[in-house]
């Protein structure tokens, strides 16, 4: 066979003075071994799209290289704001069925998508709260579950009229976004029934099947507990699907500043 699989791991964490030189060692060590491409970056700037300054060029390369990947059909693995995650273009079945084939992940578990802006939500949900209530949760570890819209593609969780969605706050994930020009597809990237990740070493038996392993660092302050998932697709009403990591101030600016009542019954 002929056909050589790549796998970019993107390093966006700063090295600090005592450790740089191991980490440079280790990193070289791995390359050497699987035949990687290692390319450095500062880390991104904590809130809102990388501010791009002149000069700084590899920013751009590895967001074009993750885009291209993406594009192809690929899956690649990213960092957010909580957890490592797995994505794809949700416009792609073919990226949504590879995506599932690599956690083994049971068909009719959700996957939800990831977009850039709030604004982007609009476009591939049906959404029955203010937007202020979008722009209070938004960037943050939370998922937001409303109504799908028609222009989402019907091989994205077929068995469910409802759709998952995610703005994390990571400005690498909402400029890939962003550049993509169409939502992802995300999950979590480890094999299905496995504990979540937080460092690209959890999930080294899966870099054979990924177009891109893109390095964020170790996540640190989180517990590998992923978003918060919550749906608002019944107004005036909400539903707690997974407390995860922010569930208590979720809920307080739910049930506080809007208003809003626990849904009890099934939906």
């Amino acid at each position: 066979m002929k056909v050589v699989r790549k796998i970019a791991i993107v390093l966006l964490k700063f090295r600090d003075t005592h450790s740089s030189v191991l980490v440079r060692r280790l990193e070289g060590q791995m390359c050497e071994e699987l035949k990687t491409e290692v390319l450095r970056l500062p880390p991104p700037t904590s809130n809102g799209p990388s501010v791009h300054l002149e000069g700084q060029t590899d920013g751009a390369d590895i967001l074009r290289c993750t885009v291209k990947a993406l594009k192809e059909g690929g899956v690649v693995a990213v960092p957010t704001d909580t957890i490592y995650g797995l994505a794809c273009l949700a416009q792609s079945s073919a990226g949504i069925r590879k995506t599932y084939e690599i956690k083994g992940r049971n068909q009719q578990k959700p996957l939800a998508i990831c977009v850039g802006e709030i604004q982007d939500i609009f476009k591939f949900c049906k959404v029955p709260v203010q937007n202020e209530l979008l722009s209070d949760l938004l960037p943050g570890p939370v998922t937001l579950v409303f109504e799908r819209s028609e222009a989402l593609n019907t091989d994205l969780n077929p068995f469910t009229s409802l759709v998952g969605v995610r703005i994390p706050d990571h400005s690498f994930m909402r400029r890939l976004c962003q550049m993509c020009g169409e939502p992802l597809a995300l999950t979590s990237a480890n094999v299905s029934s496995q504990t979540s990740t937080v460092a690209v070493h959890e999930f080294q038996d899966l870099w054979p099947k990924l177009a891109v392993v893109v390095d964020g660092g170790k996540i640190e302050h989180q517990n590998r507990l992923g978003s918060t998932v919550v749906d608002l697709s019944v107004a005036g009403k909400y539903r707690i699907i997974r407390p995860g990591c922010a569930v208590s101030p979720t809920v307080d600016v739910l049930e506080r500043k809007y208003g809003l009542s626990k849904h009890l019954g099934e939906q």
